[in-house]
């Protein structure tokens, strides 16, 4: 343990685990808990294992494990025998006690099979915590910002989504490669175990398949089992050790009755059969605490994971199903594709694990089905509907669940609802923005919500009734997220999920609902700023980013659009000139929200002056001394407070006296409180020509004016916000080498109504304007 903690200035450090423990009582739990007490068995494990075993190289392809078993046994009984020869023809041989290593390496020479065996200790490895390697969000975030440019540039929010999904569903060549490994199992599987099939399922073949999705596999032995009985009976008729069609008993059949033989003991079968004889595949392991026990396992040329598991026809039926419709609503790929990666960025799924109280890619496509159930008029029929659309030839029941539905898309009548991508969206996140999650149950064959008592009561039932033909096992598993599958009506595929998570899932709806109704989601910006799914889709950390980002507003400086006042002053002012000129477009800024846009002042602002050294520099200002921008973080003391004065003509520092911009301290100004309650920014076009065309005015003579009749008009005619807007905004100049601005930073404070980002996107194109408009124009109008 010694060698495992280090003393650090601030804490501890463990170099076993390689985490960081801020005091001794964390110290104590740390080396108490799990992960500290496996990763030292483990280590010890292993070192006792090196202890014990001997590195062999010189061999050949042609020499199996058996052989060196039979080979080195002759020194000691044999713990283990690990091959690699895809990095070279070498393996290690683990004995059960230190003293087979010392008899075998006291040899001086070692033959097998004509080759002279090099035999020697095996290498001691320092034991080390192996970072994990990336997860499947990491890669997606990776391939996702590297898409951000091209979305940026599309001209739609549908043409995000369809050119989103070309760049992540699987290509022609990741198909053919799967097809291939598919075939190769199943000729490998079909040798120990005859007529079985090898079915796939899920994201490699429903078409809702990205880049590096899971392989996911169906071992069907029922044939097997039919071929199995038929031998056993064949057998005991001749008598002999060979059946009537050539088979040995030797097979591997004859040490295993898939009858009578556990699902555990089949798949330890299975991972046996991958590791020995399927080239490429490493890192098997058998997984029976699953629901579905599995074997999983990872192809090392095709980097790709799979799971094979067996008694999963509902799966493959469920596959079957996703397919039929896509190929009815082609707009579903597009609506699965962005909301899952609307999930996963916003970590409501999406685990490397797949375990844990996150919703899974498959309980995300119910939600999108079943709100396609519900839209109006609906996009996809519901479970119900497609078996009235089934021939008779279609009928499937599965373990006792009716699972029928057209094999052919063709047979379902298309859509009557016309809505774009864009709009389907938004109306993904508002259906469940308000839906009543823990008192429903959602039922894709009715496609309608079931309260959760009636779910309950339904089961009850069931259960009571003769289970003979039914044995449904019970209701699904209630939980504050109850999605039922289509077919297994007793399974809950969000029965996972805690309360958090669903509390999680709802509130981002209703961001997501907000977002969609700005125009940033409907509009492709001009400015090349994020706008559509790439806003949507952003992480949060990055979220909050660049919404500090985009609710800025600059101002640059531009001597040509100087007021005469000002123009004369620049050369006498020299430094200061920039907060001369800085008090004036606040000033502006100030004027246009009360006068032209008819925004209510709530407070105002308030200075607080950091430093002796700003005396000098607010004197200057006129109790006017708006926020600058600094390299160096201001004092720490804070020497006055008061309120601002927005007149612009007293802005002259006294002769004789240079005003300057202080470098230790900075003055930073608490920002304006704003109300809005009209949404002046609503038709504002409309309204401006018909004010021209009546009264035959220009309005490049007279802009203020026009444009204050333009929020006159709309304020008269429009009834008020049931809430107001309220915002805040703070100025702030930055003074670069090459270039000078005041920045407007705004924060809304009241926004129920999700209004605030078309007024923002409505201000960003005309304070720009207006400011410098007034600007050239007399300073009255202010």
């Amino acid at each position: 343990m010694e060698a495992d903690i280090k003393t650090t200035p601030k804490g501890f450090h463990c170099c076993l685990c390689n985490v960081h423990i801020p005091n001794q009582s964390s110290l104590e739990q740390h080396v108490k808990g799990r992960k500290h007490q496996t990763l030292s068995t483990v280590r010890s494990t292993r070192k006792s294992q090196e202890e014990r075993s001997v590195f062999v190289s010189g061999l050949k392809p042609d020499i199996s494990n058996t052989d060196l078993a039979e080979y080195f046994q002759r020194f000691g009984p044999i713990a283990d025998i690990i091959m690699d020869k895809n990095k070279g023809v070498y393996a290690i041989v683990q004995f059960e006690e230190s003293g087979g290593m010392n008899t075998a390496l006291t040899c001086h020479e070692h033959q097998l099979k004509g080759l002279k065996l090099k035999v020697k200790p095996r290498e001691k490895k320092e034991f080390k915590l192996i970072a994990k390697k990336k997860n499947d969000f990491q890669n997606l975030q990776e391939v996702f910002d590297r898409l951000k440019p091209e979305l940026c540039n599309q001209m739609s929010v549908n043409a995000q989504m369809q050119y989103m999904v070309e760049r992540f569903q699987l290509g022609e060549n990741e198909k053919k490669a799967r097809s291939l490994l598919i075939q190769l199992l199943q000729e490998v599987f079909v040798e120990f175990f005859p007529d079985s099939q090898i079915i796939p399922f899920g994201s490699s073949v429903n078409t809702f398949g990205i880049h590096s999705c899971d392989l996911d596999l169906f071992l069907d032995l029922e044939n097997t089992k039919v071929f199995q009985a038929h031998a056993k009976a064949n057998l005991e008729q001749a008598g002999e050790g060979m059946s009537d069609d050539g088979r040995s008993e030797d097979s591997i059949l004859s040490d295993i009755d898939l009858s009578t033989s556990s699902t555990a003991e089949v798949l330890d079968l299975v991972a046996a059969i991958l590791k020995r004889c399927v080239p490429n595949v490493d890192k098997v392991q058998v997984v029976g605490t699953a629901r579905l026990p599995v074997v999983k396992f990872h192809h090392r040329e095709l980097n790709l994971q799979g799971d094979i598991t067996l008694n999963n026809k509902l799966a493959v039926r469920n596959t079957r199903f996703l397919q039929l419709c896509s190929g009815a609503e082609e707009r579903l790929r597009h609506l699965v594709y962005t909301v899952r990666l609307w999930a996963k960025q916003k970590q409501l799924a999406g685990n490397p694990s797949g375990a844990g109280p996150l919703l899974n890619n498959y309980a995300l496509t119910l939600l999108v089905i079943f709100y396609l159930q519900n839209c109006n008029p609906p996009v996809l029929p519901t479970v119900d509907q497609l078996k009235h659309m089934a021939c008779e030839e279609e009928e499937c029941v599965i373990e006792s669940w009716d699972c029928t539905f057209p094999t052919q898309a063709i047979a379902v009548p298309p859509s009557k609802n016309t809505q774009d991508l864009c709009g389907l969206l938004a109306g993904f996140f508002s259906f469940y923005a308000k839906f009543e999650f823990a008192s429903s149950v959602i039922s894709l064959r009715t496609g309608q919500s079931v309260p959760v008592e009636t779910c309950q009561k339904e089961a009850d039932e069931a259960m009571q009734e003769d289970s003979a033909s039914k044995p449904h096992r019970g209701g699904p598993k209630i939980g504050p997220m109850n999605i039922l599958d289509p077919f297994e009506l007793s399974h809950n595929v969000a029965g996972n999920l805690n309360d958090r998570t669903a509390r999680s899932f709802q509130k981002e709806c209703q961001e997501a609902e907000k977002y969609c109704r700005s125009l940033q989601y409907q509009s492709k910006s001009n400015k090349g700023k994020s706008w559509g799914l790439v806003r949507l889709l952003t992480p949060h950390g990055e979220a909050r980013q660049a919404r500090a980002e985009l609710l800025t507003i600059s101002i640059p400086f531009k001597s040509d659009v100087l007021p005469g006042d000002l123009r004369n002053q620049q050369h006498f002012a020299k430094d200061a000139f920039t907060l001369l000129w800085f008090q004036r477009v606040c000033a502006v800024v100030e004027g246009i929200f009360l006068n032209i846009l008819k925004c209510h002042l709530v407070s105002a602002p308030e200075i607080l002056d950091a430093g002796d050294e700003v005396e000098a520099l607010n004197s200057s200002l006129d109790d006017s001394g708006f926020s600058v921008e600094s390299s160096v973080e201001p004092a720490p003391n804070t020497v006055a407070k008061r309120p601002l004065s927005s007149d612009s003509e007293d802005g002259v520092s006294p002769q004789g006296k240079k005003p300057r911009l202080s470098k230790r301290g900075r003055t930073t100004l608490s920002p304006w409180l704003w109300e809005q309650w009209h949404m002046v920014w609503a038709g504002r076009r409309k309204v401006r020509r018909e004010l021209i065309k009546d009264s035959e005015a220009k309005a490049e003579g007279s802009c203020v004016e026009l444009e204050t009749q333009v929020t006159s008009h709309i304020t008269e005619k429009e009834p008020e916000l049931k809430e107001p807007l309220q915002f805040k905004l703070r100025p702030q100049v930055v003074v670069a080498t090459e270039s000078t601005s005041t920045l407007l930073k705004f924060q809304p404070i009241r926004d129920s109504a999700g209004d605030f980002q078309d007024f923002f996107h409505f201000l960003e194109v005309f304070l720009p304007k207006m400011v410098e408009t007034m600007l050239m124009e007399s300073v009255d109008h202010v």
